[in-house]
C-alpha cells in the first residue's frame, strides 16, 4: 500500500507522548534497533488512512498505548531515499484505557520515559531534540474545542420536506463515518448539534463510538430568527469557558459567527477566514483560558 500523497511525498506521523511526574512531564522514547536510535513514536501512514490516525495506531504499534492527541506541532521534512517526507506530530497523552504492557517487537525493542533533560540528550536526531524543544515550551495538557461543518447533505432545492429534516446524502454518510475515529483521536468530547438531522447525523457516528450522549442546541441553527442572531454565539463561549471538551456541529452559516466566538472566548482571533467544506473542521486547544494551538482537518486524505 502506498504511503505518499499525490505528489510523491512520504507521508507518517507520530507524537511526543507525555506523562505527568514530580519532575515535570516524562516524554516516551522508542529505541528501533534496525537503525540503533532513539526517536519519538511514528511511522508510515496506510493508503487513505487520515494522518491522525496514523499518529494514534503507530503510537499503540510501538507502545502499546492509545494515545489521545494534543496541540499540533511542527511537520519534521526530509529526504529519504531521494524523496520528499513529511511526519506531522502532536503532543499526546496515554488514555485512560486502551493500555498495554509494551512488548517489544521487530522494529522497536525498547521504550523508555524519560523528562525532559534526560530525553533531550538520547535522542539520536537534532530535528527532534528541536520537536521536544517546541513540545516543553507550550503547555503539555490541552483541551480541544473542535467546531465542525456538517457533512454533504445534498441540494436544499431538491429536499421537498421541512429544511431541518434533510438527511445526509451518501458520501455524506461516508464521511461522518470517517469523522467518527478522527474525532476520538481528540479522546471524549462533549457532543453538540445543530437540531437539522444533517448536523445530528454528522456527529452520530461519534456518539456511538465514544458512548457520548447527543446534546441538541436549537441556537446552533441556520434559521435562526433574525432577532437572535447572537444567541449561537453566546452559547458557544459558554461550552467553551465551560472547560469540557467538545465537539459542536452547525452550518455554513453560522460557523463563521462560531468559530470566532469560541477563538474570543479564548482571547484570539479566529484562526483563518476560509469558509469550511462539508465535514471540515476547527480544532481549537486551550490551555490556562488561552488558545495553545488550532488546527483544521477534511475526512479525505490524498
Amino acid at each position: 500500500m502506498s504511503d505518499a500523497s499525490p505528489d510523491g511525498e512520504i507521508r507518517a506521523a507520530g507524537a511526543v507522548l507525555w506523562r505527568p511526574s514530580g519532575r515535570g512531564p516524562e516524554v516516551a522514547l522508542v529505541h528501533r534497533q534496525r537503525y540503533d536510535d532513539w526517536s519519538f513514536p511514528k511511522g508510515k501512514r496506510e493508503r487513505g488512512e487520515h494522518v491522525l490516525l496514523t499518529a494514534v495506531r503507530e503510537v499503540a504499534e510501538e507502545t502499546g498505548l492509545k494515545a489521545v492527541l494534543g496541540r499540533p506541532l511542527s511537520a519534521v521534512h526530509y529526504d529519504r531515499g531521494g524523496r520528499p517526507k513529511r511526519v506531522d506530530y502532536w503532543a499526546g497523552r496515554p488514555a485512560a484505557v486502551g493500555r498495554a504492557p509494551f512488548q517489544p517487537n521487530d522494529e522497536v525493542d525498547e521504550l523508555a520515559w524519560l523528562p525532559v533533560p534526560s530525553a533531550r540528550g538520547r535522542l539520536s536526531y537534532p530535528h527532534d531534540a528541536a520537536m521536544l524543544d517546541e513540545f516543553a515550551a507550550g503547555p503539555a495538557e490541552t483541551v480541544p474545542f473542535i467546531v465542525l461543518r456538517h457533512a454533504s447533505a445534498g441540494s436544499r432545492t431538491a429536499w421537498p420536506g421541512d429544511d431541518r429534516d434533510r438527511p445526509l446524502d451518501p458520501g455524506g454518510a461516508d464521511d461522518a463515518d470517517r469523522l467518527a475515529p478522527m474525532l476520538a483521536c481528540f479522546g471524549g468530547l462533549r457532543v453538540i448539534s445543530s437540531p437539522a438531522e444533517r448536523c445530528v447525523a454528522t456527529v452520530r457516528p461519534y456518539a456511538a463510538l465514544t458512548g457520548a450522549d447527543l446534546e441538541i442546541e436549537t441556537v446552533l441553527a441556520a434559521d435562526q430568527p433574525d432577532e437572535e442572531p447572537g444567541a449561537g454565539a453566546a452559547r458557544v463561549a459558554a461550552i467553551v469557558a465551560a472547560g469540557r471538551p467538545a465537539v459542536i456541529c452547525a452550518h455554513r452559516e453560522n460557523l463563521p459567527l462560531l468559530v470566532a466566538a469560541a477563538s474570543a472566548a479564548l482571547g484570539a482571533p479566529p484562526p483563518g477566514d476560509h469558509p469550511l467544506r462539508f465535514g471540515e473542521f476547527w480544532v481549537l486547544h486551550a490551555a490556562d483560558g488561552g488558545l495553545a494551538a488550532a488546527e483544521h482537518h477534511y475526512p479525505a486524505e490524498p
